[in-house]
């Protein structure tokens, strides 16, 4: 059958059909798109989820990770004071070592705030003399009566019949029946280096490097420098010693998941192989196994493995040496099926059984597929290892999310945070490194 010559008028139709068809999915596209993005605002109410935002949190939360605060506390049962670092139980100063903006002696408590800020602890009694705004007082005997001048309710006053907070830019009061507590903000870390225990305690840098070179010992036979470092290690506040560990814990649960996954998975990689395995049912098996233990997130085999073994690092590792089985090994066989068989068929010749052609044709020619690919997974891993450890029971992810918990200690989450992201950069600098000496020689 001869096909009809195509007129011009024919052409000319169907190039302007042809024309119509891309304008009108041109204009589809993004109309698609816009739809898809409103629709996304509405499921997620990002109206509601402004008006629901609290900046000043934001703000407060942003102010305590770089800062620290110091509890002043009046138990107003026992009728006691203390004064702590964060409120923990281990920076408790000793009543003669108190910081000098507080003054504790006899009856009445003094806290001087800095800039006119001034809060006095008259037994039940607190007065908060605010600069440009006038004396606050507050009545702890029965619930918590309020005071103000003029006698209208500032913004910076949360008051209840049974708690009030006030909230300004030198600290903060908050008294209940029970317990009348003023926190005072500082920059910086607290008690980073030594804590209250240490006798380099209050030292600025100069005393404790003076102290290190040239002063008297502190402890008898033993050298300043080894007490210095002992009592870093050893801080009872910041734990530098179980976060070392920590990190440690965590690049392992990375390096033994990783890798035990590349030494399961390479074998198993051959009978995924379609040249290397004839059967087609085993290829299909072993090729649905990968495809489960890679389609199962390590965070799921993370919480079965933790109910099967308990917590702890190696629960991790495994968790993560399944999943990665699945990746490694769809990898590997890809890259066995397209080995050149002209080196394997030389080796054949030589009178090679099927382990020394594998050994000597295979592995040579996939090896930098697999150290690039096994070098980038743990890379991957170690910042997995950080959530999973969280579920675990193990390493840095373990104390990040107690620090969080806390909801107090913001600043050894930005601690922590800060330790993670150096992990991750020192474990890709040595990854690259690893990869040009062992693949490109050099």
């Amino acid at each position: 059958m001869t096909a009809l010559p195509m007129t011009a008028d024919t052409l000319h139709d169907r190039t302007i059909r042809l024309m119509d068809r891309k304008r009108r999915l041109a204009l589809a596209v993004p109309a698609l798109i816009l739809a898809y993005l409103v629709y996304a605002a509405m499921a997620f109410d990002l109206a509601g989820l402004a008006q629901r935002a609290r900046l000043d949190n934001a703000a407060v939360l942003m102010a305590d990770m770089v800062t620290h605060k110091v509890h002043v506390t009046r138990d107003n049962r026992r009728e006691t004071l203390s004064v702590s670092v964060e409120g923990s139980n281990r920076a408790t100063y000793p009543a003669d070592r108190l910081p000098d903006w507080i003054d504790a002696g006899g009856a009445i408590t003094r806290i001087d705030l800095g800039a006119g800020h001034v809060v006095t602890y008259d037994g039940p009694r607190v007065v908060y003399d605010i600069p440009d705004y006038g004396p606050v007082t507050l009545d702890t005997t029965d619930g918590v009566a309020l005071d103000v001048p003029g006698g209208t309710l500032p913004d910076f006053i949360n008051a209840s019949p049974a708690r009030v907070t006030i909230t300004t830019d030198q600290g903060r009061v908050t008294a209940t029946r029970s317990r009348t507590e003023t926190l005072r903000y500082f920059w910086g870390w607290e008690m980073f280096f030594f804590d209250l225990s240490s006798p380099f305690s209050g030292q600025s840098a100069g005393a404790v490097l003076g102290t290190i070179l040239g002063g008297e010992r502190l402890v008898e036979g033993r050298s300043n420098l080894s007490l210095a470092l002992s009592e870093f290690w050893t801080n009872d506040i910041w734990q530098h010693g179980a976060v070392a560990w920590a990190i440690f814990e965590t690049v392992l649960m990375a390096f033994l998941g990783t890798f035990g996954a590349a030494f399961v998975a390479l074998p198993l990689a051959f009978l995924a192989a379609q040249n290397f395995t004839p059967s087609r049912w085993l290829r299909f098996g072993i090729r649905r196994v990968f495809d489960f233990v890679r389609g199962v997130d390590a965070l799921i085999f993370t919480i079965i493995l933790s109910r099967a073994f308990g917590p702890g690092p190696l629960t991790g590792a495994l968790a993560i040496l399944l999943t990665d089985t699945g990746s490694f090994g769809k990898l590997f066989s890809e890259a066995l099926e397209n080995v050149d068989d002209k080196p394997v068929e030389g080796i054949r010749s030589t009178g090679a059984n099927a382990l020394q052609r594998y050994r000597f044709g295979v592995i040579p020619q996939i090896l930098p597929v697999l150290l690039s690919q096994m070098l980038y997974f743990l890379e991957s891993n170690t910042r997995s290892a950080t959530i999973i450890g969280a579920i675990t029971g193990g390493g840095i992810g373990l104390l990040l999310t107690q620090a969080i918990q806390t909801t107090q200690d913001w600043e050894k989450v930005t601690y922590y945070i800060l330790l993670v992201i150096a992990m991750v950069i020192a474990m890709d600098s040595l990854s690259g490194w690893l990869r040009r000496k062992l693949i490109r020689g050099g």
